[in-house]
């Protein structure tokens, strides 16, 4: 994620980023200004007493007005799920450390305190990659056997909740910590499945396939003819107003698809590395 000072807008306007969506569609840019100068051209060479294409201007104000509502719709519904992300990652940062707090003043036992401050990170990590291409287990603390128990499962962090669960049991049956104590611990452990559920809810279900359709289909017919209710107007300039109408309303579907998946790589996504990192030194700091 790409952090920012946003008071100092003047400056960003002439930076140029990897991310830049004119970096994405250039060459798209290209095919499309070719495109509509042939058209341009066809127009003015062999309909320009043809006026009746001004009056496509009123037809192409209206269909602009319709497709600005469904790009707002679009890109809000992406930017909901990006946020609802963060504030899901933000209750993992909280629960994470509540649950330290608790193991810390429930147990003095050097074994489990040691045990805990590393499969607590480890379920962050785990969760993080999870939700990309999958876990990367140099990330994760483990012993030797840990990482046999872990070895070819196919969903990292469940199997990490199970071992935190046993955990706990344990600790029940060798009377380290009551009932009440285990049920006050487990309200907080709960909630890293839940976590964990909602970040695959938002990451496996994307906009329809439909809608998508349509909308990218309304966008390429709407900027590859608007040239004819301009050519009067503007002539060969034409070609330039069908570019930047290109470049404005594909950039906002672009950016609405990069951050509808939040947990990537992207420079958008979300900073999840950054607060695993955080969640780790959190809790090693709270229990040893």
């Amino acid at each position: 994620m790409i952090k920012y000072n946003p008071k100092n807008w003047f400056r960003y306007i002439f930076l140029i980023r990897k991310s830049d969506t004119i970096g994405i569609i250039w060459k798209e840019m290209i095919y499309l200004a070719i495109f509509t100068s042939a058209l341009v051209f066809v127009k003015m060479t062999y309909f320009d007493d043809f006026k009746n294409f001004k009056q496509l201007m009123d037809v192409y104000s209206l269909i602009g007005f319709v497709l600005s509502l469904l790009l707002v719709f679009r890109t809000n519904t992406a930017y909901d799920r990006w946020w609802e992300g963060r504030k899901k990652w933000g209750e993992m940062v909280n629960n994470t450390r509540n649950l330290a707090i608790k193991i810390s003043a429930l147990t003095t036992d050097e074994e489990d305190i040691k045990f805990f401050s590393r499969m607590i990170p480890n379920y962050a990590y785990a969760m993080k990659e999870h939700l990309r291409a999958g876990v990367k287990m140099e990330e994760l603390e483990l012993t030797d056997e840990e990482a046999k128990l872990l070895e070819n499962k196919e969903h990292i962090p469940n199997q990490i909740a199970k071992m935190l669960y046993r955990r706990f049991k344990q600790m029940k049956s060798d009377n380290k910590i009551t009932e009440e104590e285990f049920l006050v611990i487990d309200s907080n452990l709960k909630t890293f499945s839940d976590i964990l559920g909602a970040c695959e809810r938002i990451r496996n279900t994307p906009i329809p396939y439909s809608y998508s359709n349509f909308l990218k289909k309304f966008i390429f017919i709407y900027v590859t003819t608007v040239p004819l209710a301009f050519v009067d107007w503007f002539g060969y300039f034409s070609v330039a107003v069908a570019a930047f109408l290109f470049y404005v309303l594909v950039s906002m579907e672009i950016l609405a698809e990069e951050i509808e998946d939040p947990f990537g790589l992207d420079d958008n996504d979300l900073p999840t590395d950054e607060l695993c990192g955080k969640i780790r030194n959190n809790v090693k700091e709270v229990l040893l």
